[in-house]
């Protein structure tokens, strides 16, 4: 009781309580002497390979470095957790996100070197856009820019931490327009009908149309804030919450309807939430959820469903 009126007194709030999520301890399957650390992002691809794209024990610190992690950056693993290639070395400063296109290229951002690379699969770089080391809100250049997704032929860059906007390029690098005005552009998803930003400092998501004709804007039920985004078709969405309103770090999962109602929330943080942080969240082939947890230096995957366990 006394710490509970101290609480309030403070003017402070509990975290919130949902359920935990049913973590898969097994996966993945990662080699003894591999470096793996702070892990970005996500994703899947066509044949249900999960990758992971992780900046191998360099820390988030700013100034950033000039020099290039040495280290494999990008794991890809198979859907059981076996670490089936690995590449990367030598290409990132401070890599952020992740993407896979519909050919199973690997688009990735890197907030330090200012570029949106491309990728084949197999790591061989294809494109890249912006000028690195520069910053800038134009057609050719980034500011700190954060994810990336596709409709058809348009390439859509969350931009970012510095730039307010979603920036777009067709397939081959060639800027077409910008818009919106996002306070961190943090993530981008998108499915048959809709854009899905997670406009993370005013927590809330932003959705629009493939016009990029705002339809919603849907503020978080608690006012934490939205770190990653998937689509699940036909208008469902899955968030991740990185931050809660007063700035605590966790990961709390969100499965909203197509209406914007809250179907589930599940907690994968870990059991000490201020070592996680919810950076990113992926949906495979095989409906498993996977979750990026940047302070956790770890990526999680679970059944998108209720747990019976309560969070403490």
């Amino acid at each position: 009781m006394l710490g509970a009126v101290l609480l309030a007194a403070c003017g402070g709030a509990a975290r919130e309580e949902v359920p935990r999520a049913a973590i898969d301890s097994d996966w993945p399957s990662i080699p003894d002497d591999a470096v793996f650390g702070q892990v970005s992002a996500v994703a899947a691809d066509s044949h249900g390979h999960i990758f992971v794209l992780h900046r191998a024990g360099r820390p988030w610190e700013e100034p950033f470095p000039s020099d290039p992690i040495a280290e494999p950056t990008v794991f890809m693993f198979a859907p059981g957790g076996a670490l089936l290639a690995k590449w990367g070395a030598g290409d990132f400063i401070m890599p952020h996100g992740l993407s896979v296109d519909a050919g199973d290229n690997i688009w990735i951002t890197d907030v330090a070197r200012e570029q949106v690379l491309r990728f084949s699969h197999d790591g061989d770089e294809q494109l890249v856009l912006g000028e690195r080391g520069v910053t800038a809100q134009d057609e050719g250049h980034f500011g700190r820019p954060a994810d990336t997704a596709f409709i058809g032929n348009r390439a859509l860059v969350a931009d970012g931490y510095v730039n307010t906007r979603i920036a777009e390029f067709d397939r081959s690098g060639a800027f077409l327009r910008d818009w919106g005005d996002f306070s961190i552009a943090h993530a981008i998803a998108v499915d048959e009908e809709r854009i899905y930003v997670a406009d993370r400092e005013n927590a809330r998501i932003q959705i629009f149309d493939h016009a990029g004709e705002l339809l919603e804007s849907r503020a978080t039920p608690t006012g934490g804030h939205p770190y990653g985004l998937a689509t699940l078709g036909g208008g469902w969405l899955v968030s991740v919450e990185g931050r809660d309103r007063a700035d605590r770090f966790g990961a709390i999962v969100r499965v909203y309807t197509p209406e914007g109602a809250v179907e589930r929330s599940l907690d994968v943080s870990s059991e000490d939430a201020e070592v996680s942080l919810g950076h990113d969240i992926a949906i495979g082939r095989d409906g498993m959820a996977y979750v990026a947890d940047v302070h956790g230096d770890r990526v999680v995957r679970f059944e998108l469903s209720p747990a019976q366990e309560p969070s403490e």
